[in-house]
């Protein structure tokens, strides 16, 4: 399996025509789905809540009443849904309408082990299965710059790069069904790991008597900087915690990247106490704020 990443460039497939099924309109779904129509593409929608479903059918996109009834429309059928256990319910809604030639795009965070065993279900029907996580939140989905980590057949890779290069910038095939779950948990933990930092360089400088943001400031352009000081340390500092990406769903992605540690015979123990950062801030009542929010578990 070789490596494969695409250009960074700001070119756009013309996907006129084609009929794309989307599955999960949540935070994410929504923007990723515009994102395709602005290609070309025609999609075909459905989600859990009716509201989201019925928003997109109102811009012209067609909505369908269930997973079964969008693998009927179309060839390509991506998901964007919320963790393991929803996408196990959506692929046991569509494993008896699957034939060859469909081919089912998983791009949210969803566990190695259950993604390598629903690859092998797919395919023996004669569909295929890619993992293309994202990662980039609601600013990267909006702005169709979404980085996309891959994993799934070559052949698979290729008939799927066209509609992810709609939705993305970066795009890399790291290798076999479950690699690309593998790079997004690693993507998650270093992601939780880094907001900590940040939380708690911010929360010292308050607590010491700096003013925050002036902090921040002096300290962006040295060795310190990063895109989550850049955004969510901008967030912290103003105290907007709109959701980008929840805390609830940082909870679910490192309690996946323990338990993928744990069948990999491998000890984290900052990631197991990042963990525990995340959880008290849900067990507070900020679990549906933006993750950046573990600052307020220190600036209070």
């Amino acid at each position: 399996m070789s490596d494969q990443t695409t250009p960074d460039t700001t070119a756009r497939p013309d996907l006129t025509g084609r009929r794309v099924g989307f599955i999960g309109l949540g935070l994410m779904g929504k923007p990723m789905v515009r994102a395709l129509a602005r290609a070309g593409a025609e999609p075909v929608v459905t989600s859990r809540s009716p509201g989201p479903v019925a928003e997109l059918a109102a811009e012209g996109m067609l909505a369908a009443t269930g997973p079964a009834a969008v693998a009927g429309q179309a060839d390509a059928i991506i998901l964007m849904l919320t963790d393991t256990a929803a996408v196990e319910s959506v692929a046991e809604a569509l494993l008896p309408v699957l034939r060859p030639g469909h081919l089912v795009i998983d791009m949210g965070t969803t566990a190695v082990a259950a993604t390598r065993a629903l690859a092998d279900r797919v395919a023996a029907t004669g569909a295929a299965w890619l993992d293309a996580p994202v990662s980039g939140g609601t600013v990267a989905a909006e702005a169709a710059t979404l980085t996309i980590m891959a994993g799934g057949t070559e052949a698979a890779f290729a008939r799927a790069l066209p509609l992810l290069q709609a939705m993305g910038r970066r795009i890399t095939h790291v290798g076999a069904s479950g690699a690309g779950q593998i790079a997004k948990t690693a993507n998650q933990v270093i992601v939780a790991l880094t907001i900590g930092a940040v939380a708690e360089a911010l929360a010292l400088a308050r607590a010491a008597g700096a003013d925050p943001a002036k902090v921040r400031d002096a300290i962006r352009g040295g060795f310190a900087e990063s895109r989550i000081l850049d955004l969510h340390g901008g967030r912290m500092v103003s105290g907007d915690f709109t959701p980008g990406g929840r805390v609830t769903t940082q909870v679910k992605d490192l309690r996946q990247a323990e338990e993928l540690a744990e069948q990999s015979g491998i000890d984290l123990p900052t990631l197991g106490l990042s963990l525990e950062l995340f959880e008290m801030l849900v067990d507070q009542g900020d679990g549906g704020l933006d993750h950046s929010a573990l600052y307020r578990l220190f600036a209070r």
